[in-house]
């Protein structure tokens, strides 16, 4: 498990089905169900290294549209909308990326 010493199975399991319909993920919630929201800033840094699967130090669109993917490879991907939301809340200097602070930033808010 990619997330293994950082989040529990069971909370990712629940955050998962919490969205599994279309348009029903908030990355808010996510966060918070997934139990990311209240771990440390080193936890935070470590799961965005695990997001970015292309280790090119952003998470791009294209890795937020298979966000949840990541924490469950059976899971669905993010819808167009979802996707550019997402991208739009943690995207704080407008570069079309979400870099580690932006990430950090958008875990803890």
């Amino acid at each position: 498990m990619a997330f293994a010493g950082v989040l529990k199975d069971a909370d990712i399991t629940a955050a998962l089905a919490a969205c599994k319909d279309a348009d029903s993920f908030k990355y808010k919630d996510f966060f918070a169900k997934v139990g990311l929201s209240g771990k440390s800033t080193e936890e935070v840094k470590k799961a965005f290294f695990v997001i970015d699967q292309d280790k090119s130090g952003f998470i791009e669109e294209a890795e937020l549209k298979l966000f949840l993917q990541v924490f469950s490879a059976g899971a669905r991907a993010l819808t167009d909308a979802e996707t550019k939301a997402f991208l739009k809340a943690g995207d704080a200097d407008g570069d079309g990326m979400i870099g580690l602070d932006e990430f950090a930033a958008l875990v803890k808010s």
